[in-house]
Formats: C-alpha cells, structure tokens, sequence
C-alpha cells in the first residue's frame, strides 16, 4: 500500500515516477551493509530475544510482539515489529492520551505513559523492544539507520516539508536517536532527517550506528 501523501504521487493519483523509484549505487551499498549487519546482531541477539519472550509472556497477558502499520519510504506502508512494551489495550487508549503529550509536534510521547507495562519501561529505556526491528531490515522494509517509520494518522498531519522524511529507508536508529531521542522536538528531528535523506552514505551509517551504543547506554531520552 502506498499513502496518497507520498511526495512522489502525481495530482492525478499516479504511481511514483521511476526517478523516485531509481536505485542508486549508494541504494546498493546501504542494503549490502543492512544484511551484512542484521545477520551478526540476529546470530548474537537470539539468546536475548529468547529470554525478553519469556519475561513478557510471564508478567502481563498477551503477545510476545507487537505488530503496527508504519510508513516506510515514499509514502509505502508495511507491518512493523516491537517486543510489546504496552498491555494489549494501549492502541483503543491512544486517542485519549493524544492531549498529555510531553512532544510537541505531530509524534506523540509520554514519559509517564499508563499503557506501558513495568517490564515495558525497561526494555524502552534501554532499547530492547525495538530488536525485533531487525526482522523488518532483512526483509528489507527498513534500514539498520534511517527516519524512524511514523504512523499512517501522524503522516496524514505531515507539512510539505516533513514529507521529506518519506525520501529515505526509515531506520532502527538515526540522527534523532543519538542527538537526545524523545528529547528532541519534532521539528528538529524533521531537519536532521531530511539531511540525513540527502546526505547519507556508508560512512555516516557506520558512524551513526557506533554513537548508537552510547546513546543506549545513556538512555538519555528514553520513554
């Protein structure tokens, strides 16, 4: 599926034009070091990913994942996987809590959160629920770095120029997650995207995914 946001569509509801559709060199480069890198973390992980199952599955009802439509480059959705952090109820709990957010801007954050379970603090805090996300990166959905996907209700709010956002992979980690994370605005967080869409490269990504680690560590941001 593909949202009619997408700044690639034409006014009359045509598909994307073949230059937005082009793979670059760089397109290449970037997917050779997704696959390189998830498959290590996967190998190195899977023990984790194991044990954060069982805790979840032990101390609230529910699944061990959490599945959620998000949008990807150029406007084109897909199923997005977590550890679920929230107990089951937190999306029909959404829209009532939309008022209280501590972000301004489009994407909605709460530090204190009532959705979100004891074990879900924790495994937010330090990143841990996003691990799944690796599935996504080789399956090709979403880079190891890159904007981090948005939901089809927040897209829908974009200006033209956030939709700049939709010009690259979405990612697991990015700009915003090692310069403050939940901490930086959204407007901020627009314009390192936008930058990072225009600019990235290998070198950048490495770059990124290294101050990943400290940023983790810190979890300055984190909520």
């Amino acid at each position: 599926m593909v949202l009619a946001m997408d700044p690639g569509f034409a006014k009359n509801g045509a598909a994307p034009s073949q230059a937005v559709r082009k793979t670059s060199a760089r397109d290449v480069m970037k997917r050779m070091l997704d696959l390189a890198f998830a498959s290590i973390v996967v190998a190195l992980v899977s023990p984790l990913i194991i044990a954060v199952v069982a805790i979840i599955k032990i101390t609230s009802p529910g699944p061990a994942f959490f599945r959620q439509t998000r949008v990807g480059r150029h406007g084109e959705t897909f199923e997005m996987l977590k550890f679920r952090s929230m107990y089951i109820d937190a999306e029909a709990r959404r829209a009532a809590l939309l008022e209280g957010s501590d972000r301004s801007g489009v994407c909605f954050k709460q530090k204190s959160d009532p959705r979100v379970t004891p074990i879900g603090r924790f495994i937010r805090r330090y990143s841990i629920d996003e691990l799944p996300q690796v599935l996504n990166v080789l399956k090709g959905d979403m880079s190891l770095v890159g904007p981090r996907p948005a939901l089809p209700e927040e897209v829908a709010q974009y200006s033209e120029e956030a939709r700049g956002r939709l010009e690259a992979v979405p990612g697991m980690t990015g700009l915003w997650q090692v310069s403050g994370r939940a901490d930086v605005g959204f407007e901020r967080m627009v314009k390192m995207d936008i930058a990072y869409a225009k600019t990235h490269n290998v070198f950048l990504d490495l770059l990124i995914m290294a101050l990943t680690f400290r940023a983790v560590l810190s979890a300055r941001g984190a909520y």
